[in-house]
């Protein structure tokens, strides 16, 4: 056997479990998609869709976590490849939330289908959505290149989707006061809101994984994550 062979077979099994998170996180990131899409323009097949890859993703979640402890069993990585796959099971599991949390926004999109949203709190979401979309994106683009930079602009990120949900919040309840017909729908939109507001903390708890991967230093939100 070659000296280096160990090497490349651990290396090899690093490399399939990144592979594992990447498709994983596309998986996730597509629920989320699909999920607002059909809030904004209701499809039955796609809230079923969303359903269906929420199930898989958990399943995925499941093999990542089975493949990275067989890693550590079988290898006993230390320092920074024992860190990395640590990582990879925290983020499935914040991939696993983001995917539940996806199918609970087409839930929503359900019971809304056939509403009239003020254009207020519909400005809101939207900008909540777009922002968290881009949030996912990047917490999946920190952790699989390993980017502090990107990784750090997720608290940025994070901060202004407070801000649109404490926005959002007054806005909703303005319509509620307006107009006590729209109560029945609004508070499915105060859940869409949340729900956003919470994959957005996801992101970003993906994010600190990634900073305390690279560099080993303890953050705030680590130990402490946002739920």
């Amino acid at each position: 056997m070659k000296k280096g062979y160990p090497r490349v077979r651990f290396q090899k099994r690093l490399d399939e479990l990144k592979n594992e998170v990447d498709k994983m996180g596309q998986a996730a990131l597509k629920a989320y998609r699909d999920a607002f899409s059909t809030f904004i323009d209701y499809d039955v097949e796609v809230v079923n869709n969303v359903m269906e890859t929420n199930k898989k993703v958990h399943e995925m979640g499941y093999q990542v976590e089975h493949d990275a402890m067989g890693i550590i069993a079988a290898e006993q990585p230390v320092a920074g490849d024992l860190r990395f796959i640590e990582t990879s099971i925290k983020v499935s599991s914040h991939l696993k939330r983001i995917s539940g949390l996806a199918s609970n926004i087409a839930e929503v999109a359900s019971h809304v289908k056939d509403e009239e949203i003020p254009e207020k709190p519909m400005f809101d979401l939207q900008r909540m959505a777009d922002i968290v979309d881009g949030m996912v994106s990047k917490s999946l683009a920190a952790f699989l290149g390993k980017n502090m930079a990107v990784a750090r602009e997720l608290h940025r990120d994070d901060d202004k989707v407070d801000d649109l949900f404490d926005q959002a919040l007054k806005d909703i309840t303005k319509s509620m006061f307006q107009d006590k017909e729209s109560i029945s729908y609004s508070i499915y939109l105060l859940f869409l809101a949340r729900f956003l507001e919470r994959i957005a903390d996801r992101a970003e708890n993906i994010g600190d994984r990634t900073i305390f991967m690279i560099t080993c230093e303890k953050l705030p939100l680590i130990g402490e994550e946002k739920d």
